[in-house]
């Protein structure tokens, strides 16, 4: 059996501007470690030896090397894929929104109810949750509010 011949790292930039990106202290820290590992490359360690010195498996190391020799730099930013598209369309996300600014007492179970009544669909109280953050709306526990209490207590209090 023949052994593949192993890629050669295309040399997109001079080593010390790799070494100077590196040194910028690169915001994302996923870029930062495929730099980190184009660097070793540029060194002259194999992919092997490359993907062991950073901790990674060498599929991820020949993924990673592909991609720099492909479109340099850009080809190791991560490609986060979208996700599942949601059940709601947009319209009827803005016709939730007007039903909830209604009220401001509602809990995230009847919040779910309604969503299922209304719209068909049904949610998990986590995705509940992030529905409406991405509305921008803030949601938590009610307060309880004490049946005995006046509705001048404030100005009871106050004058006390």
């Amino acid at each position: 059996m023949s052994r593949t011949p192993s890629l050669k790292v295309k040399k997109w930039i001079t080593s010390e501007d790799l070494k100077k990106r590196i040194r910028k202290k690169e915001k994302d820290l996923k870029v930062l470690n495929r730099l980190h590992y184009i660097n070793h490359l540029y060194n002259g360690c194999s992919v092997p030896e490359a993907s062991e010195k950073i901790g990674i498996t060498k599929q991820t190391g020949y993924i990673w090397l592909e991609r720099w020799n492909e479109n340099g730099y850009t080809g190791l930013i991560p490609r986060f894929a979208g996700g599942r598209p949601s059940k709601l369309t947009h319209q009827e996300k803005n016709e939730l929104k007007e039903i909830l600014m209604k009220r401001d007492d509602w809990t995230t179970k009847e919040v779910k109810n309604l969503i299922k009544e209304r719209f068909g669909v049904e949610y998990s109280s986590k995705q509940v949750g992030i529905i409406l953050r991405n509305l921008g709306l803030k949601f938590g526990k009610p307060y309880p509010h004490d049946y005995r209490r006046p509705a001048d207590a404030e100005d009871q209090f106050k004058k006390t």
